[in-house]
């Protein structure tokens, strides 16, 4: 079940948001009992009794050459060419696992576009300021914030761009 708890576990996401004076919650989730066919964004969502909308992932991408995130809603998929035009490349694919880790600190299933070793550019749907809350990783599995998008948009330096997430 989630809960909403600063007292416990800190993550790098969270720090970088207590530095900016931004609200957030800490949504804390077992996995247990939710459908093993789902994206583990999904999986997320159903825990936290969330819209799936509302719930953001954030995929690394390599855009000619620059690493750059991606931060789409957990039902949708990343369009690699809205991500390219966005980031103005010809052309974007999803990074190499090691290189997306290494870039960002964070494990895979829990980059955060919030506290990144080495912060990427970065990219969110435009669909997630629709919203008064979305969700974003933590930093590691198990573990999301929740806060409003514009001031995701704000902490991140990220550029909200239309079409990144295909449904």
């Amino acid at each position: 079940m989630a809960r909403s708890d600063r007292s416990g576990a800190r993550t790098r996401a969270a720090r970088a948001l207590d530095a900016e004076g931004v609200a957030y919650e800490l949504l804390e989730y077992d996995l247990a009992g939710t459908d093993p066919e789902a994206t583990l964004g999904e999986a997320a969502a159903s825990a936290l009794g969330l819209d799936p909308r509302t719930v953001f992932k954030t995929l690394v991408a390599d855009a000619d050459g620059e690493l750059v995130c991606a931060v789409v809603p957990v039902d949708g998929t990343l369009s690699l060419k809205a991500l390219a035009r966005a980031a103005g490349s010809k052309r974007a694919a999803m990074a190499d696992t090691k290189a997306a880790e290494r870039a960002t600190g964070y494990v895979v299933g829990g980059i955060s576009p919030l506290g990144q070793t080495r912060a990427l550019r970065a990219f969110v749907d435009a669909s997630a300021l629709e919203h008064a809350h979305v969700c974003v990783s933590a930093g590691q599995r198990g573990l999301q914030l929740r806060l409003a998008p514009g001031d995701l948009v704000a902490v991140t330096g990220a550029t909200p761009a239309e079409g990144l997430a295909q449904r």
